[in-house]
């Protein structure tokens, strides 16, 4: 399409502009040769004259369609005054300019409507101002009212035509944004999911390996069967931590369904083996149960599973204190999971401001529908809670 800017027009734009006027110049004096009583001659000086007028602005008509309508428009109101037959061919040129005008307007469609139907009015209101009207002038008249109109529908009609493509398009591209911002979405949060995880599975095991190696490191000389004991059980946690580091990093890589069997993601029926872990690394921790245990959701169950082994992992990292509680309180449509301690080291930890552990926990509560505070007890020591939702009891099951 020829730019209408004002930059450079490419090579072809320019032939294509000149095999237009050149072939509305050639069928202005074609109009020219034909008179009024149907006889061919050659053509007069005043065809040429309305031929290079009239086509003189043809090669504006993209830049100035309204101007160039107007010329080619009083060029065409002279033919009669000139002694000229007024005929579709003679006033080419506003036959161009009309579908030109038509295909660039940037008016509603009732001021190109009525811009138009004035020019057509001028061009044929010159032959009865200055002559009579036979039938054969009416002919002429009502074709040369029809072909601008004409001219005019069609320019109108190629817009909206390439108005709906680029519609089309702006759509197409908004919707390949669209998919390419979810598809951005969809990949940061798997980047945390996948981050949680495994800050999950690394600190936890990395904390209990800290924890025996300690042990071992302060019973060396003392008590060589207790550092022995502690060695075997650093040995088993190194060992777990491999495993499920491994499992992890291979689940990532996979890029279809795997077709074997997969472990079942952890959740409170896990619970004894994890604190005897925390316990084989020196922490008492002790269980209390409030009401009536019921099935958790899969993604709650590995929520509150991950809660109480976070709970715990920061407990024997930071609180310097052997002892931590675990409290699971069930309602008709919650549990409330709860770990406490009362450290003596919490209260300066903590006052810092949250690390991962604690932005993973409340980011994993209000994921699976709850919601967890976690700070500083009055009475020392820190407390995290977490209030998960259970599903619906039902009517006739047992309490």
């Amino acid at each position: 399409m020829t730019k209408t800017g004002g930059g450079p027009r490419p090579c072809g734009a320019w032939w294509r502009e000149g095999a237009v006027t050149a072939t509305a110049f050639v069928l202005c004096l074609l109009g020219g040769v034909v008179q009024v009583d149907d006889t061919l001659t050659a053509p007069p000086a005043a065809a040429y004259v309305i031929a290079v007028v009239s086509c003189a602005v043809l090669p504006l008509r993209r830049r100035a369609p309204l101007a160039a309508l107007a010329a080619t428009t009083a060029s065409g109101v002279l033919v009669a005054p000139l002694g000229l037959l007024l005929s579709p061919l003679i006033v080419a040129p506003a036959l161009i300019t009309a579908y030109s005008y038509a295909l660039t307007a940037r008016t509603e469609r009732r001021a190109a409507g009525a811009v138009l139907g004035t020019s057509v009015v001028l061009l044929v209101a010159s032959t009865p101002l200055f002559g009579g009207v036979s039938w054969q002038d009416a002919s002429r008249m009502g074709s040369v009212a029809a072909f601008p109109l004409m001219a005019g529908v069609l320019g109108h009609s190629v817009q909206n035509r390439r108005a709906y493509l680029a519609a089309v398009e702006e759509r197409a591209r908004r919707a390949e944004e669209s998919r390419d911002g979810e598809a951005r979405r969809r990949v940061a949060e798997e980047r945390v999911r996948i981050a949680r995880e495994l800050h999950d599975l690394v600190a936890h095991q990395i904390t209990l390996a800290n924890a025996q190696a300690t042990v071992a490191a302060h019973l060396f000389d003392i008590r060589p069967e207790q550092t022995r004991k502690s060695l075997r059980e650093l040995v088993e946690t190194t060992g777990h931590a491999l495993d499920e580091l491994r499992s992890t990093v291979g689940l990532l890589r996979q890029s279809g369904d795997t077709a074997g069997p997969a472990e079942p993601a952890p959740g409170l029926s896990r619970l004894p083996a994890l604190l005897a872990s925390f316990r084989g690394a020196g922490l008492e921790v002790s269980v209390e149960q409030e009401g009536t245990a019921r099935p958790l959701a899969p993604g709650v169950d590995l929520t509150a599973y991950r809660i109480v082994q976070e709970a715990l992992t920061n407990v024997t990292k930071h609180a310097a204190t052997g002892t931590a509680r675990v409290h699971l309180a069930w309602s008709r449509d919650r549990v409330t999971v709860t770990v406490a301690d009362d450290g003596e080291g919490a209260s300066a930890v903590h006052s810092r401001p949250p690390g991962y552990g604690l932005i993973g926990m409340r980011e994993r509560a209000t994921a699976a529908g709850g919601r967890l505070s976690a700070g500083r007890r009055p009475e020392g020591g820190f407390l995290v809670s977490a209030e998960l939702p259970l599903p619906p009891a039902r009517s006739g099951g047992a309490s």
